[in-house]
């Protein structure tokens, strides 16, 4: 027990530096090319911070761990709108760009409802999967949709190189792809040892796969996010921090199942479809806070709402 919950800290602890310094990397590289805020931080920083869902969802489906996968995925959203978010507001109200409200966020909810619709449509010996073809669905869906900031961000560059202004040159390439190594290969092993000890711990306890991939490995999986949202929040980087959040939403739920899915089948539990609701009812709330009151801000009232719905849903888990 004791070195399970010793391996699990050197896991997360693993994963929290990987991801810091992938993003570093990441972010750094399109800095110097002068690439918006909210583009990298739909893109770049998003991608970066969900490498530890996208890692245990790999290492998971090779072991056969399939609750977990779709646990963590619903699970870590959950963290990024309610937890993250709402920590984020309370410390300093969060500025909502247009287009995350007018776009991102209204697919963010169709994407909810959409993966809860495929996970009860799929039904074979006796259990409601996710099956290879719907993985294949989710990740061309994903490609769809993350091909639009790329496309932006492609145009900013060619808008930057007719403006004639050079590439920053504070900013060493070198170092940069050597941090985006080092956190690839950091979340790798962090992963790893998530994945093993916390499945040995649910197995000691009793406590099942799904519980263990909604609350332990969800929040743990989503302290990158925290940390990023928290630092951009209060460095005024509001773009990169909701940004950050939605893009790392639409990840778990096309990029993180549907890899997931095409590995191996991923057996969708019926008490995913509640978790799934308030997902939707949550990316719901974080839009009409953004429409309502302080238009285009989640206020710090706002942000104790958020906070209040995740401790319910945490506490429900447990007593449910």
């Amino acid at each position: 027990m004791i070195k399970d919950i010793c391996f699990i800290v050197i896991g997360f602890i693993l994963l929290i530096i990987g991801a810091d310094a992938l993003v570093k990397g990441s972010s750094n590289l399109a800095k110097k090319f002068h690439i918006p805020e909210i583009i990298i931080g739909l893109t770049i920083v998003c991608i970066g911070t969900s490498m530890p869902e996208l890692i245990i969802t790999i290492t998971s489906a090779s072991k056969g761990y399939t609750d977990l996968i779709v646990g963590n995925a619903i699970g870590s959203n959950l963290c990024n709108i309610l937890l993250i978010l709402g920590i984020a507001a309370i410390l300093k109200p969060v500025k909502v760009d247009k287009d995350i409200k007018n776009i991102h966020l209204p697919i963010a909810l169709f994407s909810t409802i959409f993966v809860l619709l495929i996970g009860n449509l799929s039904f074979g010996s006796g259990k409601f999967i996710i099956g290879r073809s719907e993985g294949f669905i989710l990740l061309l869906l994903f490609l769809v949709y993350f091909a639009y900031p790329i496309i932006i961000a492609v145009k900013d560059i060619i808008k930057v190189e007719h403006q004639k202004r050079k590439p920053r040159k504070d900013i060493s390439v070198i170092t940069s792809v050597f941090l985006i190594i080092i956190g690839i290969f950091m979340l790798k092993y962090g992963g790893d040892f998530v994945v093993d000890s916390c499945e040995n711990i649910a197995l000691t306890f009793g406590i099942s796969q799904r519980i263990i991939g909604l609350t332990i490995i969800a929040i743990g999986t989503s302290l990158p996010e925290l940390v990023t949202t928290i630092i951009a929040t209060l460095e005024k980087d509001t773009n990169i921090a909701i940004g950050n959040l939605v893009g790392s939403c639409m990840l778990n739920l096309l990029l993180v199942i549907g890899v997931g899915a095409v590995i191996t089948p991923l057996v969708f539990s019926i008490e995913f479809n509640i978790n799934l609701a308030l997902l939707a009812f949550a990316i719901l709330t974080v839009w009409l806070f953004s429409n309502t009151g302080k238009k285009d801000t989640i206020t710090s009232a706002n942000g104790l709402i958020l906070l209040f719905m995740f401790f319910i849903y945490v506490a429900r888990l447990f007593v449910g």
